[in-house]
């Protein structure tokens, strides 16, 4: 990876692309820090310490959904735009067609429909965020006017970060959306290494026990940085055997191939979609309710159901029925993005057509079986490796620990990383670098 860099900062083109990438980066960062107009900070930090529902949102967005920046929704919006665009076109045939044989203007048309999406969805949750923190006195004037300034200013940001990480794509480095990503979640690294730090020097002096918590914690993240690369790396490699056929005038020989099949080709994106799932509950009661703490029976239970999912303050009950119905969520939807992205009969077909096969199995219905029982036990080992990542912070919550660099945040961070080596190293290769290539 450092020869990498290294090699991509010699290369005139590449380097250029990292300083644009690096600019754009240093703009997001002073975004995080523009409060919303029309906010009280001083209210405003009283009412983020009593909310748990927005952990997950202000460790994307760099901490700026707790400064109530204009960047405080991050890009989220767009996130679940693409999901919905990707749902469509596997319910909608012209959108299939589109996406799948429209080539670049397809995928131009298919780029358009989740930018409208994107501030659509934008629009709904800056009103939401509005009406459920009017109650708290965060506001200085709270009214329509000022309601409907917020709602422009968050809907805004939004916007722009859409605009920062389509630029970070076509001029920068690539992979503009996830780098935005990856550079909120890296904010916060500081906050976790001072936390490191007060555990070994506490206010009474050297800490023992704190320096064996320390390296338990650090010893703790080297062991799952190294288990997310493995995974993420780590691929089944099913044979594909192509026979002799006639090209034009020229026979073709047989060729040896491979279809590589990644153990988790759903990403991290399954632990996004199920977090925002689960906390939507609580996310929509605080902005009818006041004071949520207040409720009681079945509304009240759904609220700690949902809060447990960013919060230790409702109990070992509500925090393991919460576990167990996030992990059933991770795992249903690894496989629905596997599958949405992998088809066997498809794969099969297209194998079948081009005269190909898989040593030991017939083409047709047997490869489709064989490829749909290799694909069920990736995503079983993949899903419940996202699952343990995705928990494994819940309940470390009900420690003495407190690091905000939790174990979904390694995941993409991790994930991010190693697609934009896999992006310098491309575009080193198509510049020809003789030194890359030695």
């Amino acid at each position: 990876m450092f020869k990498t860099i290294k090699n991509a900062l010699k290369t005139p083109d590449v380097r250029k692309r990292l300083l644009y990438t690096l600019v754009l980066i240093v703009l997001f960062r002073l975004g995080c820090y523009i409060t919303v107009p029309g906010v009280n900070t001083i209210v405003l930090n009283e009412a983020m310490s009593t909310n748990g529902i927005s952990g997950f949102i202000d460790i994307i967005s760099g901490g700026a959904f707790s400064r109530f920046s204009i960047f405080a929704m991050s890009i989220s919006p767009y996130i679940t735009a693409s999901i919905v665009v990707q749902l469509l076109a596997m319910v909608i045939p012209s959108l299939e067609r589109m996406a799948k044989e429209g080539g670049e203007e397809g995928r131009r048309v298919m780029n358009r429909y989740t930018k409208i999406i994107t501030i659509v969805l934008s629009f709904v949750e800056a009103i939401g965020i509005y009406l459920s923190y009017q109650k708290s006195g965060v506001f200085i004037n709270p009214g329509w006017l000022t309601g409907c300034l917020i709602v422009a200013s968050l809907v805004a940001g939004t916007a722009l970060l859409m605009w920062l990480g389509e630029q970070i794509t076509s001029k920068g480095i690539g992979n503009g959306i996830s780098i935005i990503i990856f550079i909120g979640i890296i904010s916060g690294l500081p906050s976790g290494l001072t936390t490191i730090w007060n555990l070994i020097f506490t206010s009474s002096g050297f800490s023992t026990v704190g320096l064996i918590t320390a390296i338990g914690i650090v010893l703790g993240a080297l062991l799952l940085v190294a288990g997310v690369v493995f995974v993420q790396q780590a691929e089944r490699r099913v044979p594909v055997q192509y026979s002799k056929k006639v090209v034009g005038r020229k026979m073709v020989g047989a060729q040896s191939t491979h279809i590589p099949l990644k153990l988790a080709m759903a990403g991290v994106m399954p632990v996004i979609f199920a977090s925002s799932f689960m906390t939507f509950p609580a996310m929509i009661i605080s902005m009818f309710v006041k004071d949520p703490s207040t409720l009681t029976g079945f509304w009240s239970g759904v609220y700690k159901f949902s809060l447990a999912t960013s919060s230790s303050s409702v109990g070992w009950g509500y925090s393991l029925a919460n576990a167990i119905v996030y992990l059933l969520l991770i795992m249903g939807f690894t496989f629905f993005y596997t599958y949405a992205t992998f088809n066997p009969a498809e794969v099969s077909n297209n194998i079948k057509k081009n005269g190909g096969f898989i040593p030991g199995i017939r083409a047709g219905k047997p490869t489709t079986d064989y490829l749909s029982s290799i694909i069920t036990k990736l995503t079983i080992f993949g899903g419940l490796f996202l699952s343990i990542i995705a928990i494994l912070p819940m309940l470390l919550r009900f420690t003495s620990l407190n690091v905000s660099f939790g174990g979904t945040s390694i995941l993409i961070v991790v994930g991010v990383a190693l697609e934009t080596v896999q992006q310098l190293e491309s575009q080193l290769v198509m510049r020809h670098y003789k030194g890359f290539l030695e």
